[in-house]
């Protein structure tokens, strides 16, 4: 239970009239100094999450001796799809940051509720972008994939002597999308586990600045 919470369970004992009764202004700051500090654990999250993909990529890219891989981060579409996702990244980056800052030095209660309200749907936006562009590059680059690849070419090529292609395009489009959803479903979990929470609090403490405006 957090501080505001206690203090306002020991406004409610009658019997407590040594407990200082704090101000609007007093409360106010106390729910500011929250969601500020909420939103930037927000803002930090994001970079490292950015930087462990990065890690990951790398360590890939570093153990990976497939010729098949390097010949597609050459492709005219992984790089505009890289730059495309670094690019978007850095604009919820800066969203996040200005987020921090605005509702740092907010002044006022109504201000402050319309900026944690601004800073939820930007999580929610970020959320939805990297769900979104990963199924979008998964639906763009797999046929570059299977075009390119020799041991998926050789067993097309089989599947189609064999009378099997279609056979063999279903269990691929299968596959793909279970291994999509699965990938789908374990960042959800993440990002339920971790922005989910923060929001969840920041979400409180609107409330909380609803209550101080009536």
């Amino acid at each position: 239970m957090d501080e505001l919470e206690l203090l306002k369970k020991d406004w409610q004992k009658e019997d407590n009239k040594d407990f200082p009764v704090l101000s609007y202004k007093e409360i106010y700051k106390m729910i500011l100094k929250k969601s500020s500090s909420i939103v930037k654990w927000i803002f930090i999250i994001s970079l490292l999450e950015l930087v462990f993909w990065l890690a990951l990529s790398f360590i890939f890219k570093a153990t990976s001796k497939n010729d098949q891989i390097t010949d597609l981060e050459s492709t005219t579409v992984f790089i505009v799809l890289s730059v495309i996702s670094y690019a978007v990244l850095v604009y919820f980056f800066y969203r996040f940051y200005m987020n921090y800052k605005t509702i740092n030095s907010t002044d006022n209660a109504s201000t402050l509720m319309k900026n944690i309200l601004k800073t939820r749907r930007t999580v929610k936006q970020y959320v939805f972008f990297n769900l979104g562009y990963l199924v979008l590059s998964m639906a763009i680059l797999l046929p570059y994939i299977l075009d390119h690849d020799p041991k998926t070419k050789t067993i097309i090529e089989s599947a189609t002597a064999n009378g099997d292609l279609f056979k063999f395009y279903s269990a691929m489009i299968v596959g793909t999308v279970l291994i999509v959803g699965i990938v789908i479903v374990i960042l959800l979990l993440f990002y339920w586990l971790i922005y989910g929470i923060l929001l969840k609090r920041l979400n409180h403490n609107y409330n909380e600045l609803k209550k101080l405006e009536v």
